[in-house]
Parts: structure tokens; C-alpha cells; sequence
């Protein structure tokens, strides 16, 4: 057997026994990386954990401890009550103002993670606070994150844009923006339904009963009611970070997860009985989780693994065939890694038998393109992690299956969808 098959067998070992023992993943997946990374690759210490994803590490530790912080002292109740009031209290309307908030974020330039990590916990926040489940709201975060994600001056946008061209394809940047945000809002208006979105419509909020208490470092303890109602000096404090958070990301180009972990230590200076506890409230879990699972795909990208299936498909000489499976490929290795990397690998694949004429590259593409980001609701992927992390007063065990099977179902069905409508009728 082949040492990329291996590493294939030992990943599907690793779901299995995570999903049957109830053994955190990632705990597992570094396991599992030390193995076959020694054993079969050949690596050592350095090669393995040149595949830890530092920079997500990051992101996961700073972004949530920025508002656990905002939590304890009421910030994220008072966000809650402007949004109530921005739609009039038909809380139906909630999850796509946040659809369309992280589209607009991503669409003006914001990297997709970046978006997820300023709009989920917020939303998630809201979600919690009126019961409204945490996939929906989840969901509709990512989903507006990618169907954003490809205007002709985003990140993917030019990314893909600038592949095509580099490849003498032939391109459409409006086409790809605009399937791209149809296919996403097809898939949110999906889950809004199946999710109990519908059974939202016309309802109220309720006053707050008081029986949650914030902890305020400046005027001691306050009833929740009047958390969401009123501006303290550690609340604007939040909110200016919040703010400072944004226009780091968008105006300056600067890493999310260093700025938020920086904004969330000054809180903390100046506030330290709110902030105390912030730390214990970062998902760690969570964290060991993604980093161990992306440390193994990182292994497997190093002794060739990704590749070695690209080529496969490649070699096919059926063109419909090949175009579907790697649609598929890029889905399933998009859900555990880098959605831009994946994009890079697959368009420069596929250029043998675009190259033939009897595929439309413009069609072929694009479908590379929603099939490798549309998945990005999977908690293995940044923007799922992100989500996960987000969610407030969760099972999270219970709420990583929930969007484990729902990244499954993306998976499954949206490569073959995009396949059928977009490539399929430009074959011949």
C-alpha cells in the first residue's frame, strides 16, 4: 500500500474513533500526525508541525477571548438590543442582516475568516439570547461570508481571477461573483427554512427578567435588563475595540487574531475584575481540535497526499468525469484546509482538459470556486472553527456533529449541483 493511501486510511481511522470513543479529534489528529509523519513520511519534529496552523491558532485564542470580554461586561447584550431595534424587533430578520453584513464585509475586500470572526460571535450572541438555533445562525454567517467572497475587488476574487489569467483561460470575474453569491444565498434561504427560520416570523423579543447578572470592574454588579440598555465606560471601551478590531482587519490588512488578542489584553489591563475569567472562557477544546486536524492535513499535503488524488483525477480521460471529481476533491480537501490553496491547486489541474475545448472554462471555474469555499461551514475548515468557537452557553460536542453532518451534506451535494449547472451544459 502506498504511503498516501495510508495517510488516507489513518484519517478515516481518526473520525471514526473520535466520533465512536467521544476522544477529542485533535488530540488524536497530532497523534496520528506524529505516526505517519515518522513512520511512513519520513518527517521529523520540524516537518510535522510545519503544517500547524499558527496563524488560525491565533485567531481562535484572540477573537474569543476578545469577546469573552465583551460578553462579561455586557457588550454583546447591548449589540444584541441595537440589532432588535435596527429591525424593528422582527427577529426573523436577524440572521440575514448578519448574512448580508459578512457579505458586504467580504465583497469590500475583508479575507473571509477575518469577516466571521468581527460578525459570529455576535450573532451567535443573538442566537443564544432568543433561541434561535446556533447552525441557523452559523450558517447564514459563513454562507454571507462566501457568497461576498468573489467580487472582482475581494480577496478569492482576484486570487482565482489573477490564476485564470496567469493560465490564459478564459475568465469572467462577474460571473463567478455572481454565482458564487446566488449559490450561497440558495443554500442560506435552505437553511433558514429547514432550521426553523420560518417559524420566527413575527416574533417578539421579551424583557429581560433579571435573573443574569454582568460583572462591571467600574460600578459592581447590574441586572441584565439593563446591560443591553445603557452604555458604561467598559462597554464603549469594547465597543471602540470592536470597532478598532474592524478597521485593523479591512482599512490596514493586519491579522485578525493578533489584534483582537492585543485589544483584549488592553481591556483587561483596564478592566481586570471583568476580564478575569476571560481566559478560561477561550475554546480550548475547540482549539486542540482544528489545530491537530489541520497538523495531519498539513503532514499529508507534505509527503504529497493532496496531490497524488489531484493527478489521479487529473489523468482521467473522460472529461465530464474528471471535472466532477474534482469539484469533489476540492470540497472534501477544502473542508479541512485552506480554501485559497485548494483554489490554487485545482484551476492550474484542470487546464489539460480545458485546454481540449469540449468544457467551458468559465463554467468549469467557477465551479471550482464555490465547490472549494461553499464548504467552509465544515468545523474543520477556518470559518466553521470560527463558529464553533463563537457560540455561547453550546453543547459543543453536540453543536461540532451538528455542523460536522451539515458540512457533510454541503460536501456531498453542492460539487455535484454546481457540476450539473454550470459545467455540464457548457460540455461539447
Amino acid at each position: 500500500m502506498s504511503a498516501e493511501l495510508i495517510s488516507i486510511l489513518v484519517l478515516v481511522v481518526v473520525f471514526v474513533i473520535a466520533t465512536t470513543r467521544s476522544i477529542n479529534m485533535g488530540a488524536l489528529a497530532f497523534a496520528a500526525a506524529f505516526g505517519v509523519g515518522e513512520l511512513v513520511a519520513g518527517l521529523d519534529a520540524k516537518g510535522i508541525f510545519a503544517g500547524f496552523p499558527g496563524d488560525l491558532f491565533v485567531v481562535l485564542v484572540g477573537v474569543t477571548y476578545l469577546f469573552a470580554i465583551a460578553r462579561a461586561n455586557g457588550t454583546t447584550d447591548w449589540l444584541v438590543h441595537a440589532a432588535i431595534r435596527l429591525v424593528r424587533g422582527r427577529i426573523a430578520l436577524i440572521p440575514w442582516v448578519m448574512f448580508a453584513i459578512t457579505a458586504l464585509l467580504t465583497a469590500i475586500g475583508a479575507v473571509s475568516p477575518a469577516a466571521v470572526a468581527i460578525v459570529a460571535p455576535i450573532a451567535l450572541s443573538f442566537a443564544a439570547r432568543y433561541g434561535i438555533s446556533p447552525l441557523l445562525m452559523g450558517a447564514m454567517v459563513v454562507h454571507g461570508a462566501q457568497g461576498g467572497g468573489f467580487s472582482p475587488i475581494s480577496i478569492y476574487g482576484t486570487i482565482v481571477n489573477g490564476i485564470v489569467e496567469r493560465e490564459k483561460l478564459p475568465g469572467s470575474p462577474l460571473t463567478l461573483f455572481l454565482a458564487s453569491l446566488a449559490a450561497n444565498l440558495v443554500i442560506a434561504g435552505i437553511v433558514f427554512v429547514c432550521c426553523g427560520g420560518l417559524a420566527l416570523r413575527g416574533t417578539q423579543p421579551e424583557p429581560d427578567s433579571g435573573g443574569a447578572q454582568d460583572k462591571e470592574g467600574t460600578d459592581g454588579k447590574e441586572r441584565a435588563g439593563e446591560a443591553g440598555s445603557r452604555l458604561t465606560p467598559a462597554r464603549t471601551a469594547t465597543l471602540a475595540a470592536l470597532v478598532a478590531l474592524v478597521v485593523a482587519v479591512l482599512a490596514f490588512d493586519l491579522d485578525a487574531g493578533l489584534c483582537a488578542i492585543t485589544l483584549a489584553v488592553l481591556l483587561s489591563a483596564c478592566w481586570p475584575d471583568t476580564s478575569r475569567k476571560a481566559v478560561g472562557e477561550i475554546a480550548w477544546p475547540t482549539v486542540l481540535l482544528i489545530c491537530g486536524v489541520l497538523t495531519y492535513v498539513g503532514v499529508m499535503e507534505e509527503m504529497g497526499t493532496i496531490d497524488y488524488a489531484g493527478n489521479a483525477v487529473g489523468g482521467i480521460g473522460i472529461p465530464l468525469l474528471a471535472a466532477v471529481l474534482l469539484c469533489y476533491i476540492g470540497a472534501i480537501v477544502s473542508a479541512f484546509a485552506s480554501s485559497v490553496g485548494i483554489m490554487g491547486a485545482l484551476i492550474p489541474l484542470a487546464v489539460p482538459f480545458l485546454a481540449q475545448g469540449e468544457i467551458g472554462a468559465i463554467g468549469m471555474i467557477t465551479a471550482l470556486a464555490i465547490s472549494a469555499t461553499v464548504v467552509d461551514v465544515s468545523p474543520f475548515s477556518t470559518n466553521g472553527a470560527l463558529v464553533l468557537a463563537a457560540a455561547p452557553d453550546v453543547d459543543r460536542e453536540r453543536f461540532f456533529r451538528q455542523l460536522m453532518v451539515y458540512g457533510g451534506i454541503v460536501v456531498a451535494v453542492v460539487p455535484a449541483a454546481v457540476w450539473l449547472l454550470l459545467v455540464v451544459p457548457g460540455f461539447g
